[in-house]
């Protein structure tokens, strides 16, 4: 049976018309138990259809933050309105909201497939706002204190897209100063259009994000080698990507030739290297 909960917007940050941060405190004040990478199901009523519309979202906080969910949340315009995304934006900080209990297996692994940890290096591959996940699983992994090498990278369209890039840069930062044996962390983000004048101020990597595992012309290995400081295997990294289908399958096809798995075509002993999660 569903259980509808209710809460209250407490907080919005808008990163641009389109796109922005939200906070909702559930009725009783207390987020339940989740995993960081899972999703939450919003609900409101839409005036236009009359009934209630439901759309999941990533949770960007972690699990240890229990006062209150936070979601990037993009308002989907084209082809059509959303049907939920456009009531959320027209919404305001203390109104009320329904939510039902977050859920889902887009979450980290903590162990191989033959039940000895999963050491690997994490590499996040967050496309839009495929990036929420990713904040969660971060914040969640310095929080129990995890040794593990991760690396996040982001592509957007322009940089005021690059929603959470002061978070990442203090979290890079926090690892130079700490040293990475105590905490191991990277950010890198990727402009898709460069050359539009909103970004002309952008220096980082260019293209879409799946373009750092690309080597570019001329040279033997991609941008995250260069990053890392070796080469990139299966047996050293696994990968989580989120994002737009073309995203996942810009990734997926420049590993699958390199002997990286994916989840759901697991080896026949269960292993495998690479967790997606689509939308659109």
């Amino acid at each position: 049976m569903v259980v509808e909960n209710k809460g209250i917007i407490s907080y919005i940050r808008i990163l641009k018309e389109d796109l922005e941060i939200l906070r909702i405190v559930p009725d009783g004040g207390t987020v339940p138990e989740f995993k960081a990478g899972q999703f939450v199901t919003l609900s409101l009523n839409n005036p236009d259809e009359g009934k209630l519309v439901r759309r999941a979202y990533s949770i960007a906080s972690p699990p240890e933050k229990k006062k209150y969910f936070e979601l990037l949340i993009r308002w989907v315009k084209k082809p059509l309105p959303g049907r939920l995304t456009t009531q959320l934006f027209n919404r305001k900080e203390g109104d009320e909201i329904g939510w039902l209990k977050p859920t889902g297996i887009f979450t980290v692994n903590e162990k191989m497939h033959d039940g000895s940890p999963d050491n690997r290096r994490l590499v996040l591959i967050g496309g839009g706002t495929g990036l929420a996940p990713f904040i969660s699983y971060s914040l969640h992994l310095k929080a129990i204190g995890s040794k593990r090498e991760i690396i996040v990278l982001h592509g957007a369209s322009y940089v005021d897209e690059l929603s959470y890039r002061e978070l990442l840069t203090e979290l890079e930062e926090e690892s130079l100063d700490k040293g990475q044996d105590k905490w191991n962390f990277k950010y890198r983000a990727s402009i898709s259009r460069p050359h539009e004048p909103f970004n002309r101020s952008w220096g980082g990597q260019k293209g879409r994000v799946e373009s750092f595992l690309r080597p570019e012309p001329g040279r033997d290995t991609s941008p995250l080698e260069e990053i890392v400081g070796e080469r990139i295997t299966p047996e050293n990294t696994s990968f989580y990507v989120c994002g737009w289908q073309g995203t996942v399958d810009g990734v997926l096809d420049f590993l699958k030739p390199k002997g990286f798995v994916d989840e759901r075509h697991k080896r026949k002993d269960g292993s495998y290297e690479i967790k997606f999660e689509s939308y659109g």
